[in-house]
């Protein structure tokens, strides 16, 4: 009796989650309802896998793109002879693993260091380039999985913008860094800092500065990385939590270490290949949870049971219906046109399905794209010429032909009488079938 009872509350729990027709309307209990429903999408994606299989993949990926990646970072900055301040960070990253990381920190460096581009050729470039730009591609596919984008960038523009990330990133970086040191130790900030409490408040910023290089990194990979577009403030939201759960990690991990006697002894040299694999697998399972985590906050209608909906015909055609309806209703009253996200918001279900739905309207030219940024969605075409039959065509058309591959048997005019109904039977059918001739 106690088991039904607590499942029946969990149910109702569950229930009020997902589908909750009434969701509150004042702080603090709309943002509690919107954290319950983020944290209840994390944990769905957590237990499902799909996370951990992609954080394991961009581990091993990770590990042999590691090297070329740090050479071709560090080219534009060991030009400019800044790259001793991006060390820090390095062994910032590899600290976590204890002593065996700062050795294993100073190794790459040493591999980074001995990297000569000029001997590599043409072809030792090539790879390097191209080792370098599979880690990025890669990392993209996991964050469009997220964002649940089905294309990836053209092979022009992951050219053109990851290399440009990777080679003016850390300049960008190591400049923030220069700039901070440098407001730090002006003499302005000197005598301000003797004067209490303004010199705790700033020697708090002072330890504090590196975390928050840490969560702008965060935010700017979230929305830079998907092929779509993030809003600043949900990335900031995700990188903030990611920052957040990524000094906690790093400290339990130290703990964890620090512990860890027993799995130097039974694994001897290969310890720290083992803690390093768990270490980077750590901060890819936290680098992917901000992104959903920024994901959810902005499309708060992909919070469902299942992390792929089942697109059922009955939900395309009123979804279908809902969309074109929210977007003539402002052309039809003289007021601006909505954009794909304030639509999908409104509608309260999953971007992919409105995502899908607006482009069978478009390619039926029933609607299309306006707006500076070419984001707002309009009518094609007077609203006169748009029925609720054309909306309907539109959403039910098949782009793979699947009825053009159904076997001979069946009769080519079956899916002429679905105007009818329940009027006609199969009976009936098959009937009119032997009165035209022969049977099967």
């Amino acid at each position: 009796m106690a088991s039904s009872n607590l499942q029946d509350r969990l149910q109702a729990v569950e229930t009020w989650i997902l589908a909750n027709p009434n969701p509150p309307q004042f702080w603090p209990w709309t943002w509690l309802y919107k954290t319950g429903r983020t944290a209840y999408a994390l944990i769905r994606d957590i237990v499902s896998g799909h996370l951990a299989l992609h954080a394991m993949s961009l581990v091993y990926t990770t590990l042999l793109s590691i090297v070329p990646l740090l050479a071709l970072s560090f080219s534009v900055l060991k030009a400019l002879g800044v790259h001793q301040r991006m060390e820090p960070m390095l062994y910032q990253f590899f600290q976590p693993m204890g002593p065996q990381g700062v050795q294993l920190a100073e190794q790459i460096l040493g591999f980074v260091d001995n990297m000569k581009v000029g001997v590599l050729g043409s072809v030792g470039l090539a790879l390097l380039v191209y080792t370098v730009i599979s880690l990025v591609q890669k990392i993209e596919r996991s964050f469009n999985m997220i964002w649940r984008v089905p294309d990836m960038r053209s092979m022009a523009q992951r050219f053109s913008n990851y290399l440009s990330v990777i080679m003016v990133g850390p300049l960008l970086m190591v400049s923030a860094i220069g700039v901070t040191a440098t407001i730090f130790s002006s003499s302005v900030v000197q005598t301000l800092m003797a004067v209490e409490p303004l010199g705790a408040i700033m020697l708090f910023l002072s330890r504090f500065t590196p975390f928050m290089l840490v969560v702008t990194a965060f935010t700017f990979v979230y929305v830079f990385i998907p092929n779509t577009r993030v809003r600043v403030k949900y990335a900031f939201i995700g990188g903030l939590v990611a920052g957040i759960s990524w000094q906690a990690a790093a400290m339990l991990f130290a703990s964890f270490v620090a512990g860890s006697a027993k799995y130097a002894a039974i694994y001897s040299s290969f310890a720290i290949g083992i803690i390093l694999l768990i270490w980077v697998y750590l901060n890819w399972m936290i680098l992917l949870l901000g992104s959903s985590i920024a994901f959810y906050l902005q499309n708060p209608g992909s919070v469902a049971k299942r992390h792929r909906v089942r697109l059922s015909p009955e939900l395309l055609e009123k979804t279908g219906l809902a969309l074109m309806w929210l977007v003539a209703k402002p052309f039809h009253y003289g007021k601006p046109a909505p954009q794909q996200e304030d639509v999908e918001s409104r509608l309260r279900v999953p971007g992919e399905v409105t995502r899908k739905l607006s482009d069978k309207l478009i390619r039926a030219r029933l609607i299309t794209l306006a707006g500076e940024n070419g984001d707002r969605l309009v009518p094609a075409c007077s609203l006169e010429m748009i029925t609720v039959g054309k909306v309907l065509d539109a959403i039910r058309v098949d782009e793979d032909r699947v009825v053009d591959r159904l076997p001979s048997s069946v009769p080519k005019n079956l899916l002429a009488y679905h105007a009818a109904g329940d009027s006609v039977t199969f009976a009936q059918l098959l009937r009119d079938e032997a009165g035209s001739g022969p049977g099967p």
